[in-house]
């Protein structure tokens, strides 16, 4: 996570919010903020290193290099070809996977493929955000929820398949109910398009609540399906963090109990592609994941996409 902390308090010295309106409507009490001169990769980096100290493994080890993120360094290369030429890499397989806050779960369900196909025997993935660099600071509607972060997984091959189920979706019917306007190659940015703002995160944030209960419980649900599971056989859930109220909605609705939901969405804020891998990241530190656990992953971003995977954890 990136130093720079921004509190609700420092929202509310230069917008029309306060710290009970946010915390009661999105759960975020402060988030963090990456220096300008830290590109996403950098962040990358920082998190793909700590995987590989975590594993015993250095980047030789690793076949293939995957990074899940809607704000890359450039257009392209890929960030990915960046990280792994960083770690020594150079060479291997490098790619991104841009859908947004489901990122992690995407490419946690490509990494998996690859491994169990035998094309890969190590995957390394990793789900980064600079998200401060395409949210308007003046609007309070998007500034409040997302903040800069990144976290990473190796995904190895092993006698026993942890990976239990999985549903992935996507609509991409009105892309406007989450979306940058310009800068791609459906909309030149111009000057007047940035002086509209086109080039920051624009939200429908009523319809992005409803959509977003409804896409995670579903996909949850057909993983557990295809696993052969309830949602009481979930140890935890490891919801993407993108609001508590959404969190708890989800929860309630899959009937899983508070204790069994992972959230810090009060402390870093809306981190995109990042927040499953970071909330994975400090549940490992705290010692809660036991062998054999079931873990339930789901996830709901821009797309608008969605997904859900169920993982048995192996110690």
């Amino acid at each position: 996570m990136p130093d720079i902390v921004v509190s609700n308090a420092d929202l509310e010295r230069r917008l029309d919010t306060s710290d009970e309106w946010i915390v009661t409507r999105t759960g975020m009490r402060e988030r963090r903020y990456a220096p300008p001169e830290m590109a996403v990769s950098d962040m990358a980096v920082r998190a793909a290193e700590h995987a590989l100290t975590r594993a015993g493994m250095s980047s030789g080890d690793v076949d293939c290099f995957i990074v899940a993120t809607v704000t890359p360094d450039y257009l392209f290369p890929a960030t990915a070809c960046l990280v792994a030429h960083r770690l020594g890499a150079t060479g291997k397989a490098a790619f991104d996977i841009e859908i947004a806050c489901s990122g992690f779960v995407y490419a946690l369900s490509v990494a998996s493929g690859f491994v169990r196909s035998g094309i890969f025997r190590r995957v390394l993935i990793v789900g980064a955000d600079k998200l401060s660099s395409i949210v308007n600071r003046d609007d309070r509607g998007t500034v409040i929820l997302f903040g800069d972060g990144a976290g990473a997984a190796i995904v190895e091959r092993t006698d026993d398949d942890c990976f239990l189920g999985c549903s992935l979706g996507a609509d991409g019917s009105n892309p406007e109910v989450l979306y940058i306007p310009a800068g791609g190659s459906r909309k030149a940015l111009d000057a007047d398009g940035i002086a509209r703002g086109d080039q920051f995160v624009h939200m429908l944030g009523r319809e992005i609540f409803k959509s977003a209960v409804n896409r995670m419980i579903d996909s949850s649900q057909i993983a557990l399906a295809q696993a052969g599971l309830k949602s009481s056989d979930v140890a935890w859930m490891v919801p993407h963090q993108a609001n508590k109220r959404i969190i708890d909605a989800a929860a309630k609705l899959l009937a899983m109990p508070a204790e069994r939901v992972l959230v810090n969405v009060d402390r870093f804020g809306n981190t995109s592609a990042a927040s499953i891998p970071i909330v994975l990241s400090e549940a490992v530190e705290r010692g809660l994941f036991k062998d054999g656990d079931v873990l339930l992953m789901t996830a709901f971003g821009g797309g608008i996409s969605w997904g859900s995977i169920v993982w048995r954890w192996s110690a």
